[in-house]
């Protein structure tokens, strides 16, 4: 891979990228693509506005109004995404490649992607890391993009899912992300006591885009501990459906010998619209697969419309309680109607006192 500038190292050197350095800045080119769920129209077009509202450049791929012709949870053909997915990455002029929406899909395009000539479109002309942003089934695709191409990505809220229209607080938190460096960046909901209603001062980070100062409040934070301690690691990981599909995959090959080979991790994992028994299923899985083998510490965000948070953190126990790694419950990312954004491939530290909150930041440059 081409080199690329100090302060903005792949994530398989000694820093992270982004430390000192925004990802995107205004008149950058992004490509918005499905590679997984069909979206409407009005979805596609709010999701347009919002980056170009950004000073961004929108590249819309030629597929993102496809159908699949048999199943309608696709958004065209896995051809038809593979290529807007290709095509958007080794464009030589884009600096980020932007997932409209999740759903299901992303994982069915890996095996046709050659990633050794994706690995050549990985840098921008300036020698910084392009930047892929989604969740939930884009999971897929950061485990993918870490391990064959070993650059960071952003695991956010997606610009044409309803957080987007419906958070007042998620589009600027996003932006904060986009358009501000990472180095020494908090992760999670901000400090204070949570209660029901109650608001947080806004975020601080400058001026993450046009629009950031008109930011509301955001939530605040619910972390707790589970097992207390602290780690450093790369940050890894994403929705706990994804990650066990993967088991077994290229992206998940050797997983038992991971930590030896790429040094230490802190995992993170999240789902939503899952029984507490398929909870247990998946983790089993991961058990059984050796994922957790490489874990210094792990990080639990959002269960939406899942089991009780209650029982979550009791069968995470059952499994991890005994690993003696930190554990963290409720750093909100994931499906959280407000959910904070959170980057992956990235080195952080995590510090879970006994007593009070736990916190977890991008370390500096």
């Amino acid at each position: 891979m081409h080199s690329s500038t100090p302060s903005d190292a792949q994530p398989n050197s000694s820093t992270s990228p982004y430390l000192g350095t925004a990802p995107l800045q205004a008149d950058d080119t992004v490509h918005l693509i499905a590679p997984s769920g069909p979206t409407d129209e009005d979805s596609l077009l709010r999701a347009i506005a919002q980056l170009e509202s950004w000073g961004l450049h929108v590249v819309v791929g030629d597929n993102v109004r496809a159908r699949h012709p048999r199943v309608k949870y696709l958004a065209g053909t896995d051809e038809q995404r593979r290529t807007d997915l290709v095509e958007a990455w080794c464009d030589p002029n884009a600096a980020a490649v932007i997932a409209l929406r999740g759903g299901f899909g992303a994982m069915r395009l890996l095996d046709g992607i050659d990633f050794d000539h994706m690995r050549t479109h990985a840098l921008r002309p300036d020698g910084r890391p392009k930047l892929l942003t989604g969740s939930s089934d884009i999971t897929a695709l950061h485990q993918a993009w870490v391990h064959h191409l070993s650059v960071a990505t952003l695991f956010c809220p997606m610009v044409g899912n309803d957080p987007f229209k419906n958070s007042t607080v998620v589009p600027a938190e996003v932006a904060s992300w986009l358009f501000a460096p990472w180095g020494g960046r908090e992760l999670g909901f901000p400090a204070g006591e949570s209660r029901a209603g109650e608001r947080a001062a806004p975020l601080a980070v400058g001026s993450a885009s046009p629009d950031a100062g008109s930011a509301s409040p955001r939530p605040l934070s619910r972390a707790r501990t589970l097992v207390p301690g602290t780690a450093k690691g790369r940050l890894g990981g994403g929705n706990l459906s994804l990650v066990a599909a993967g088991m077994g995959s290229p992206e998940l090959a050797g997983v038992r010998e991971l930590r030896e080979r790429s040094g230490p991790s802190i995992l993170m994992l999240e789902d939503v619209d899952e029984e507490l028994y398929r909870l247990d299923n998946l983790l089993v899985q991961l058990v059984r697969g050796g994922w957790f083998g490489s874990a210094d510490a792990v990080v639990l965000g959002s269960w939406q419309d899942c089991a009780e948070i209650d029982e979550v953190e009791s069968l995470v126990m059952d499994y991890l309680g005994e690993a003696g790694i930190p554990i963290v419950s409720e750093m909100g990312f994931g499906h959280d109607p407000d959910a904070p954004s959170t980057p992956l491939g990235v080195a952080v530290t995590l510090e879970a006192p006994a007593q009070g909150r736990p916190r977890m930041w991008v370390d500096g440059a």
